[in-house]
């Protein structure tokens, strides 16, 4: 037991103390003040316990003698029990009988402790935690063993302050060091696939996660879908889909805010390939580009856990580099895909362009040269030649700038009432054959759309049913909740199934080899820009048929 002026149990300790200011760890530094503090008091058991500031409660970190304490994560809350009440009162209280006092730890009854003396660990005016001791037979605590606990506790409490001091700027440090491993895949990869795929391996390194995903807003449905995932690759390989606002996902993304739920079973998830995979855990974090989201990064954990605070500061540092890699993929993905569009053009108007060119020339050429000496029918079955050709040259020029313009994405598309009736006769009247087309449409049905776009699709529709089908060819509309669906059938060969896959790309001319193959495509392209679509759709009985997909208003 500690005497009065024992300057030499003072000095002992002392140089422990001292010794173990040079410690930075903070594990290790508990460890070996723990056991010193002991000897030098004499007791059979040192402990402390530190202050969670989020639970506010105090959390058994080291112990020896009293091993069991921090095995079992011991949680005391402030204000109640032996340490509660030493961190709540801010100075020592002693227990001379455990046995007939208010202990809310109960292993230190079962490990028989009789008698106990804590002290408040504090640092700059904060409670940083608790220290005690404690004895296997009744003791009575003198005056000077308080004491002496006290001055032990405010080294402690420096040594603890500094211990933590140098974990923050270590954590801080690696953290820095694990978002630049983000950051430098962010640089070296420019495709945004092989981009996110990397990265998502990283961050749920950096995170120590089981999953990671990215979500990207499809602005136009004001959905996010799910574009890449690692240990929930169904994510992406179903593409889910989650609205903006709803679930999970839609909620960091609408609140522009970083999301922790600690118990999904407990939570509100639309997305059912995550409870599917037994994800317990998520913690979720906006991507934003500017001032404008541009999707959503997750993470998760197969067994149960509360992300920290700094957890969340990492994902939202790491979610920045990535928002800025994302814009960066899709600025150099765009510049490819112009790239690829002029090579496309260049290539079309030298192959496309050359054989009509060539015929208009050279018929123009023999008419301006020999003209005089040809007979009226070889005269005139050249003029018909050239009327044909010149009409395919035509065709072919308003059919590239259609093409060059959509791809740009500068067709305004001008809404207006049209009375669709009315437009398609029309088409099917100048359609240059006598097959009839039978319209079966409301006269009085109207959509909301632009005309010209309109007259492109179904004189591309028509004229393909005329050339290339057998009649009847007939013209329907069913208007379904908030769309209208126009088909255009006819009663031919259809479309070859090997061809089906590949009927919507340009050039795509199939077998029969005519036409320049970019009608169907730009068709498809206007009735996007409409916000709806154009399919083909195989009739089990022959023939071929396309449906127009259009919204109402």
């Amino acid at each position: 037991m500690a005497q009065p002026g024992d300057a030499e149990h003072f000095r002992r300790l002392q140089l422990v103390i001292d010794a173990a200011l040079a410690h930075l760890d903070l594990e290790e530094l508990l460890a070996e003040l723990l056991t010193r503090i002991r000897d030098v008091l004499e007791t059979d058991t040192a402990a402390i316990l530190l202050r969670d500031e989020e639970r506010d409660d105090l959390v058994a970190r080291a112990a020896v003698g009293l091993e069991k304490e921090v095995e079992q994560g011991v949680r005391i809350p402030i204000g109640r029990g032996f340490a509660g009440r030493v961190a709540a009162e801010r100075g020592p209280v002693v227990l001379d009988d455990v046995d007939h006092a208010d202990v809310l730890n109960p292993i230190l009854r079962e490990e028989g402790i009789k008698s106990l003396l804590g002290v408040p660990l504090i640092f700059a005016n904060n409670v940083l935690g608790v220290l005690h001791v404690g004895t296997l037979e009744p003791r009575r605590f003198t005056p000077d063993d308080v004491e002496l606990l006290e001055l032990v506790a405010n080294r402690v409490s420096i040594a603890i302050s500094h211990a933590r001091l140098f974990a923050s700027e270590r954590r801080a440090r690696e953290r820095l060091e694990l978002v630049q491993m983000v950051t430098d895949v962010a640089l070296a990869h420019l495709e945004l696939d092989p981009l996110l795929a990397e990265l998502l391996g990283r961050i749920r390194e950096i995170l120590e996660a089981d999953t990671a995903a990215v979500l990207l807003l499809d602005e136009e449905a004001q959905e996010l879908v799910a574009r890449a995932a690692v240990g929930i690759e169904e994510e992406a390989e179903q593409a889910v889909r989650i609205p903006m606002g709803a679930g999970f996902a839609g909620r960091v993304a609408a609140e522009r805010r970083a999301i922790r739920l600690d118990d999904l079973d407990q939570a509100e998830v639309l997305n059912p390939v995550l409870r599917e995979n037994g994800i317990q855990s998520l913690l979720g974090v906006p991507l934003i580009g500017g001032d404008n989201v541009l999707g959503v990064l997750h993470v998760g954990t197969l067994e149960p856990r509360i992300f920290s605070p700094a957890d969340e500061e990492l994902l939202q540092l790491v979610a920045a580099r990535v928002a800025l890699a994302i814009e960066k993929a899709r600025v150099h993905d765009e510049i490819v895909r112009l790239d690829q569009l002029k090579l496309n053009f260049v290539a079309v108007a030298s192959h496309e362009l050359r054989t009509p060119a060539t015929s208009v020339y050279g018929i123009t050429a023999t008419l301006r040269e020999h003209g005089d000496q040809l007979s009226e029918e070889a005269r005139h079955e050249l003029e018909e030649v050239l009327w044909e050709q010149a009409n395919r040259l035509r065709r072919l020029i308003e059919q590239l700038l259609d093409l060059s313009r959509l791809d740009a994405r500068a067709v305004p598309i001008e809404r207006q009432p049209v009375v669709l009736h009315e437009l398609v006769r029309e088409v099917a009247a100048g359609v240059e054959s006598k097959a009839e087309v039978r319209v079966e449409i409301a006269e009085e049905l109207e959509v909301s759309a632009d005309p010209l776009a309109l007259e492109r699709i179904f004189s591309n529709l028509v004229g393909n049913a005329v050339r290339y089908g057998e009649p009847p060819i007939v013209v329907r509309a069913a208007s379904l909740d908030t769309y209208l669906r126009v088909s255009v059938e006819d009663e031919g060969k259809g479309v070859s199934p090997e061809l089906v896959p590949r009927l919507f790309e340009r050039f795509e001319r199939g077998s029969v080899g005519q036409g320049s193959g970019l009608g169907l495509s730009i068709a498809q392209a206007y009735a996007r820009a409409h916000g709806g679509d154009l399919i083909y759709d195989p009739r089990g009985n022959g023939g071929a048929r396309f449906e127009l997909i259009l919204p109402r208003g």
